[in-house]
């Protein structure tokens, strides 16, 4: 009763029902596309996710093999297989991200990247990334400086903070023959004189890349270096 109804009933002179049908399946392939390029990025976005689970593993076994004690505190978790519920792509500019914004909040948008001469103050390798995540954009960075002119000269100290430091990402700037001077943790800004004016004990010869900086970034020397970051 009812569908005959519905084939009798007249149909609005704006609507033409083979270009509805043709626009509605025009968003249907739309956003089957959009799901298979966000079950893609899932899986690239697991893949960064396991790398950086497994440099925190490294990290904590690392922490306890010196201290010679069980780590504390809960163990990191693995990622998550598969797109999550919060996976959205933007149709008008998919290669944006959604972004955690300085002053709270999200925006879609960019990570910038610009590696800065610290004598000319010029910025010497610019990049622009849809990856929030800046510890990602170091060996990429990397890359670029290693393939500047030979007349800017050779790069001897790479400066960051510490949302760029991984156990990685120090072995992979020793690798380019570049010295990294990542900030392990949150910086102290007035740290005490017993700090500032003595020298770290020695590091043990099968110290690793990640402890050599740590060691090189409380000595006076590193520490020297590291203020022209800022």
């Amino acid at each position: 009763m009812q569908a005959e109804q519905a084939d009798q009933s007249a149909v609005p002179d704006s609507m033409e029902l083979p270009e509805e049908i043709a626009r509605r399946e025009t968003r249907l392939a739309a956003l089957a596309q959009a799901r298979a390029k966000i079950e893609v990025r899932a899986k690239e976005r697991y893949a960064r996710e396991l790398a950086d689970y497994q440099d925190k593993l490294v990290r904590r076994e690392e922490k306890a093999r010196i201290s010679g004690k069980k780590p504390g505190g809960k163990p990191p978790a693995p990622p998550a297989v598969g797109p999550t519920n919060k996976d959205q792509i933007n149709l008008t500019d998919e290669e944006s991200r959604i972004m955690p914004t300085s002053g709270g909040g999200f925006e879609q948008a960019y990570n910038a990247q610009a590696a800065v001469d610290t004598n000319s103050m010029l910025i010497v390798a610019p990049a622009v990334t849809p990856a929030c995540n800046d510890r990602e954009q170091v060996k990429p960075m990397l890359n670029q400086l290693t393939q500047l002119p030979a007349a800017l000269g050779k790069i001897e100290h790479l400066l960051t903070d510490n949302g760029f430091y991984s156990a990685a990402n120090a072995a992979a700037c020793e690798t380019h023959d570049i010295e990294p001077l990542m900030a392990v943790g949150r910086e102290s800004h007035h740290p005490g004189p017993f700090e500032r004016f003595t020298e770290p004990p020695a590091l043990p010869d099968n110290a690793s890349p990640a402890q050599r900086m740590a060691h090189k970034l409380k000595s006076q020397a590193g520490r020297k270096l590291y203020a022209l970051r800022k």
